[in-house]
C-alpha cells in the first residue's frame, strides 16, 4: 500500500514517536508543514519527509536539489528564464503544487501568488506556516494586474457578479488563481453553479488562449496576456508574485544568472512593453526562515 498523501495528528505522532500535544505545538509554531481541512490538521507526507531530511544529522551528504523552477506560471518570468540562459528548467503547475514540491526538494525555487484567507497578505502567511525553520527565503518578483479577461464580443461584464450565467475558464484546483477566484466570487455572492465552467487551464497563457478561441466568455487572468491577445480587460486586483528560494541554491550560478538578468535594463523594458507589471523591489527579501 502506498504512503498516504496526508498524515493525521496521531499518524504524525506515531511516525515521530512523540506525544500528540507536541505535534500541535510544532504545527502552531509553523515548524512543520501543515494544512487545515474542515477544521482538522493534516500534514503533507512529502513535506514531512523533506522536513525530516532537512533536520537529520549524519555524515552522508544530501543530493543537490534539481535546477528546476516550480510553482505558478508567469509570462515575464518565463521569458526571463529563457533570455538569461540561466539553465533552469521549469515545471509550472500552480502555487500550491510548487510549494509542496519545493518542500519535497524537487526544485530550487517556486513562484507563488497565494492570498491569505483574510484577503490581506500575499504569500508570507502561507510560506511562514510551511517553511518555518527551513533553509528558505521569499523574495520579491513583481506586482501584477489581475482581472477579468473577456471575449472580444462579450459585453455587460464589469465585475465578478456579472459572470453569472457566463461560460468561464477555471484554473487547476488549489492554484493561486483558483484560490483567488473563489475568494473574489464569494465576496461577490457568486456560486460555482451560477456559471458554466469550461475545461481547466493549467497556465496563465492557456486560460487566456481559451477565451481568445471562443471556448469561454471570460477568465480571471493577467492584464499583460489580455493585451497580448487584444482582449478586453476588467481590472480587479493588484497581486504580488514572489519567489520562494532555497537559500543555498540562491548563490549557485543558475539563480544568480537569472536574478542578475532580472535587474537589467532589458528586463525593465520588457516589463514595460508587456504591461501590467510593477517590478519595484525585485530581488529584495520579504520573508526569511
Amino acid at each position: 500500500m502506498s504512503d498516504p498523501e496526508f498524515l493525521t495528528v496521531p499518524e504524525l505522532a506515531a511516525l515521530l514517536r512523540i506525544k500528540e500535544r507536541k505535534v500541535y505545538d510544532l504545527a502552531a509554531s509553523g515548524e512543520v508543514p501543515c494544512t487545515r481541512a474542515t477544521g482538522k490538521l493534516l500534514f503533507p507526507e512529502r513535506g514531512i519527509r523533506a522536513w525530516l531530511d532537512d533536520h537529520s544529522d549524519g555524515g552522508l551528504a544530501k543530493p543537490p536539489r534539481p535546477a528546476v523552477l516550480l510553482g505558478s506560471h508567469d509570462p515575464l518570468l518565463d521569458w526571463a528564464v529563457r533570455e538569461s540562459r540561466c539553465g533552469l528548467a521549469s515545471y509550472f503547475d500552480g502555487s500550491s503544487d510548487g510549494l509542496t514540491r519545493f518542500l519535497a526538494r524537487e526544485g530550487v525555487a517556486a513562484g507563488l501568488h497565494l492570498l491569505d484567507e483574510e484577503g490581506r497578505e500575499w504569500n508570507i502567511p502561507t510560506v511562514a506556516r510551511s517553511c518555518g525553520g527551513r533553509n528558505a527565503v521569499l523574495v520579491r518578483f513583481a506586482k501584477r494586474a489581475r482581472g477579468l479577461v473577456l471575449g472580444r464580443e462579450v459585453s455587460g461584464v464589469a465585475e465578478m457578479a456579472d459572470l453569472k450565467g457566463r461560460r468561464v475558464v477555471p484554473r487547476q484546483p488549489d492554484s493561486g488563481s483558483d484560490v483567488l477566484f473563489a475568494q473574489l466570487a464569494a465576496k461577490a455572492g457568486l456560486r460555482s453553479e451560477d456559471m458554466e465552467l469550461a475545461e481547466v487551464a493549467r497556465t496563465e497563457t492557456e486560460a487566456v488562449q481559451a477565451v481568445a478561441r471562443g471556448d469561454a466568455e471570460a477568465t480571471l487572468g493577467l492584464e499583460t496576456l489580455a493585451k497580448d491577445f487584444g482582449l478586453p480587460f476588467v481590472p480587479l486586483i493588484e497581486e504580488r508574485f514572489d519567489l520562494l528560494v532555497h537559500r543555498r541554491a540562491w548563490f549557485d550560478t543558475p539563480l544568480q544568472r537569472l536574478m542578475t538578468f532580472c535587474q537589467s535594463e532589458a528586463m525593465a523594458a520588457r516589463a514595460e512593453h508587456m504591461g501590467g507589471y510593477d517590478l519595484t523591489g525585485l530581488g529584495t527579501v520579504r520573508w526569511n526562515a
